[in-house]
């Protein structure tokens, strides 16, 4: 087992969940020091500190020992689709991988349909949004876009940002997005 690799992966999933170092002791019962010098690859970890350490971290220990997939296929069937209040569904085409705060979202907008108002993402968050068909009006701050299909738009997404269709006719787009923090199902609300 490669070390340094186990300690990227180690570090990569506890800032994925923003925990400090001493808040991974705290809930691995491992010091903080075998913990700093396991993401470092300076110690190598017995396999019950392995086990704390994952345990700490919520995953299981295999996580932590086996490097990740290179490429992750997912299925149409296996993507995660939801219906909203409103008619609106967005579905979660990105699979999730552990230390990637990456996620590519498709949603569509009945006509008439506003999504909401978002809070906004930590600093060095951003959002690419691309409009397939239909009409998108994107709001960021205080300022409004109306996108048409085959219109893009990028902007920062540490401001809060709403998306609706005020249009009569169905929109679909698509959301890729950077989000500095930790990914968990409330969060995939676009």
């Amino acid at each position: 087992m490669d070390l340094v690799e186990l300690g990227k992966r180690v570090q990569a999933l506890r800032t994925d969940r923003r925990m400090t170092l001493q808040d991974l002791a705290a809930a691995a019962s491992v010091s903080a020091g075998m913990l700093s010098s396991v993401e470092r690859g300076q110690k190598a970890a017995t396999i019950v500190v392995l086990a704390r350490i994952a345990d700490g971290l919520g995953v299981p220990v295999a996580d932590l020992i086996t490097a990740p997939e290179r490429v992750i296929v997912r299925r149409a069937a296996d993507q995660d689709a939801v219906d909203e209040p409103g008619g609106w569904r967005r579905t979660i085409l990105s699979p999730v991988v552990p230390g990637v705060n990456f996620e590519w979202i498709r949603s569509t907008l009945p006509t008439g349909c506003d999504a909401g108002t978002f809070p906004a993402y930590a600093a060095g968050s951003h959002e690419f949004v691309a409009v397939e068909s239909g009409s998108l009006r994107l709001t960021i701050g205080d300022e409004s876009f109306d996108l048409a299909a085959g219109d893009s738009l990028y902007f920062a997404a540490d401001a809060p940002h709403g998306y609706a269709n005020t249009t009569d006719e169905p929109c679909t787009y698509y959301v890729a997005a950077l989000i500095m923090r930790p990914r968990r199902a409330a969060d995939y609300s676009r």
